[in-house]
């Protein structure tokens, strides 16, 4: 997936905001909580997103992707693509639209009624 169709997925998700940060990277948030972040040098992509208890176990050992660099040694349960032509672009679609249900779900009741987001919605159980 190349950097247009990452901040084009990301953008059509509800409630998005969208900032460059860490030198250079394109960083995804709801809420002003982050759900995926792109790096690109060249032709080569880096997509990091949060992932569920399971899915971080089974995602972390698949062709292609790998615990997040900084994040998932401090804990956390991301996962980063690192070679994206190991992984359809209808998957990483999929794992970035259940980052952003997930981060969204975190939010306090009254942040995601503001954003318009539908509390009713559960995250994905992967």
């Amino acid at each position: 997936m190349q950097r247009a169709a990452f901040n084009a997925f990301c953008r059509r998700l509800p409630a998005t905001t969208h900032v460059v940060q860490w030198g250079g990277a394109e960083v995804w948030k709801v809420g002003g909580k982050v759900f995926a972040i792109g790096w690109f040098e060249g032709r080569e992509a880096f997509l990091t997103f949060k992932a569920g208890e399971i899915g971080y176990e089974i995602l972390k050992s698949q062709p292609g992707m790998r615990p997040a660099p900084y994040l998932a040694s401090r804990g956390l349960k991301w996962i980063q693509i690192h070679e994206c032509a190991a992984v359809p672009a209808a998957e990483i679609r999929a794992h970035l639209r259940g980052s952003h249900a997930r981060v969204a779900a975190g939010l306090p009741r009254r942040t995601r009624r503001a954003l318009g987001l539908d509390e009713a919605t559960p995250p994905d159980a992967g």
